[in-house]
């Protein structure tokens, strides 16, 4: 895993399909996907900025939409576009038309049949708790705090049942679109760094607040108010009463999207940045 070459003005891009990594923070937008005018959302400022870079409009297509006050270390975003920009042009341009909690990290052509979404084979994301006595200052935007001791073990162990393809109804928000509730969890982990927690998880898709609903719970099950079996026993139930808290929208960062071999895309550090990169689980 190594970060991506500096953008080169030599390699041309475009016309055609342009892919985008994206990060940013979701602070202050209301989510990924754009809003009534006047809502701030990160779709709208990629697109104006992508569009000024094309001077034309152009319509940015992300690999998952993030709610209000999610991160994304690495969201994957394409358009088309009858621009031939460098690749130099593509990622400062954008960037100098985008606000400081936005930044394009990579931009690069891809075939007319890559698409961000549909193309995707799985979505990774770290959920950040803060376990420490005293709140923090400078994280607040970026980790979920509890000053509660997280049994980071017990929440491993009791996080595994979870592995492979449910029925996550308890993990479902009410509210969420989707037509099945059956997801694929490859991977799963719990792991502390000093004061920090972190649940890391990749599938091939979630529903409407899956990590959050799953953090929520499996907190319970690190403070020691539920036994590690209790989660087997929600996810059985498949009911959304029976499951744990919805953890706060800060902790929780987009980190990776996988997709086939050949696609084109750099193989970034899996981020937060304030936290150790670290591989693949699976």
């Amino acid at each position: 895993m190594s970060f991506p070459e500096p953008p080169s003005e030599a390699l041309s891009v475009g016309p055609g399909r342009v892919a985008l990594i994206v990060e940013y923070d979701g602070a202050a937008y209301h989510g990924w996907q754009m809003q009534q005018p006047g809502v701030p959302s990160v779709e709208a400022e990629v697109r104006a900025a992508a569009s000024r870079v094309a001077n034309e409009p152009v319509i940015p297509v992300c690999a998952g939409r993030t709610d209000a006050g999610v991160h994304a270390c690495a969201q994957v975003v394409h358009f088309d576009t009858q621009a031939r920009r460098s690749q130099r042009s593509w990622v400062m341009g954008i960037n100098t038309n985008l606000p400081s909690s936005v930044s394009v990290r990579w931009a690069g052509p891809v075939s007319q049949d890559f698409h961000a979404r549909h193309s995707a084979t799985a979505r990774r994301y770290r959920y950040v708790i803060y376990s420490h006595p005293v709140r923090p200052a400078l994280l607040r935007h970026q980790v979920a705090w509890t000053f509660r001791p997280m049994d980071a073990a017990a929440m491993n162990d009791a996080a595994q049942v979870l592995v492979g393809e449910h029925d996550f109804s308890t993990f479902r928000a009410a509210g969420c679109q989707s037509r099945t509730p059956f997801r694929n969890i490859h991977a799963i982990a719990v792991r502390r760094s000093g004061p920090f927690v972190e649940l890391d998880v990749t599938a091939n898709a979630f529903v409407h607040h899956m990590v959050r609903n799953l953090a929520g719970s499996l907190m319970a099950v690190g403070s020691g108010h539920r036994q590690p079996d209790w989660i087997h026993e929600i996810l059985e139930a498949r009911d959304r009463r029976q499951g744990g808290m919805t953890a706060p929208a800060q902790g929780l960062h987009m980190v990776e999207v996988t997709y086939p071999p050949g696609s084109g895309l750099p193989d970034l550090p899996v981020g937060p940045a304030f936290l150790s990169p670290v591989d693949r689980l699976c």
